[in-house]
């Protein structure tokens, strides 16, 4: 079967990839649609350290093609976006309802491909950029068969990212104001987030002046190329102020936008081993610098949800799919993706 794989030093597109048939709590999925992720590409340039060879894409949806023992809530035929969370699900985290900080799910990459007598590592437990995966049962999750599954791949990663992030994370109230760094497939989700929220002033900063229209159509009250215009926007302050480019002179800028008590969330990717600087007095207004991983997701329940949200016009999908692909057009895809141009690129097989 065809597939990204990502070698160490190039990404090519192989036809001789295997994967194993789903063991006991597992679902084999046919994947349709796979969104090009800032993720992927930080695995390409070693932003993000991972074991090599490894199949990439982690932003997917399909069709399940076979489940293992003990699954229940996912039968052949049905369609489901993938999350990249595979959570124990029997650990004081996940009990308490916090998945994402399940220590199980975190750094232990699998290898269920093969391509002749090599293994090939999974990315992110997920590896939408194949043919077929097989993930844990817990990482399927069944939508509605009359949600595209071009959109509906974007929900596993950038909507539970950025929507989580401002629901889950911050909890943004109604009224509050909210700066979003970066107008991307993540930003654009944490817009719309805010939106949902009720935030009353939501201003997007992106140095490509072409992204205002969809910046606003998401949900923007206000939109700049540079964060030096937020102060005159909002002299106080922001309540909260997302970072989602991963650059650290960004993530001081966030820091120094916040009004008293607010909340700074990073949600950018910058090198493993990089360092942010900031005034340290600058925080004693109860001020915080908060992490985020995943959205802080519950990706059954929030899946779920942001599905119906779209069903019903609350939440916006379709417009995050800027350029839809054929597989073997990856560099292409790849192209678009580094450009910065574009929301997402979508895979199909």
């Amino acid at each position: 079967m065809r597939g990204v794989v990502f070698d160490g030093s190039r990404v090519r597109v192989v036809d001789d990839l295997a994967v194993r048939e789903p063991g006991p709590g597992e679902v084999l999925v046919a994947v349709a649609a796979a969104g090009l992720c800032h993720s992927d590409l930080s695995v390409v340039d070693g932003t993000i350290p991972f074991p090599v060879p490894v199949v990439l894409g982690h932003e997917g949806a399909g069709i399940v093609e076979a489940v293992g023992a003990g699954v229940t809530h996912v039968v052949p035929g049905d369609h489901v976006a993938l999350s990249t969370l595979a959570p124990c699900g029997t650990c004081a985290e996940c009990d308490r309802g916090r998945p994402t900080m399940c220590r199980q799910a975190i750094g232990r990459p699998g290898r269920p491909f093969t391509r002749g007598a090599d293994p090939v590592y999974q990315f992110a437990a997920n590896s939408a950029f194949a043919e077929r995966t097989v993930v844990k049962a817990v990482q399927a999750v069944r939508i509605p068969e009359d949600i595209p599954l071009t959109s509906a791949a974007l929900i596993g990663c950038a909507v539970l990212t950025g929507v989580g992030a401002v629901l889950n994370r911050a909890r943004v109230d109604r009224g509050d104001s909210v700066v979003v760094i970066g107008a991307g497939g993540v930003g654009l989700n944490v817009i719309q987030g805010a939106r949902l929220a009720g935030a009353l002033d939501i201003v997007a900063v992106d140095a490509c002046a072409a992204k205002e229209a969809v910046a606003r159509r998401f949900g923007a009250t206000e939109f700049l190329t540079s964060a030096d215009g937020v102060r005159d926007l909002l002299p106080t302050g922001a309540d909260h102020v997302f970072e989602c480019v991963g650059r650290v002179e960004l993530i001081r800028r966030a820091v120094d936008l916040l009004d008293r008590r607010g909340q700074a969330v990073l949600l950018g990717v910058p090198p493993a081993a990089a360092e942010a600087s900031f005034l340290v007095s600058s925080l004693y207004l109860d001020k915080s610098i908060l992490g985020c991983r995943y959205g802080s997701a519950r990706p059954q329940r929030d899946i779920a949800l942001y599905a119906e949200l779209y069903r019903r016009g609350r939440l916006l999908l379709d417009e995050l799919v800027t350029a839809v692909y054929a597989v073997e057009d990856f560099e292409k895809a790849r192209a678009e993706a580094e450009s910065g141009r574009v929301a997402r690129a979508v895979l199909t097989f």
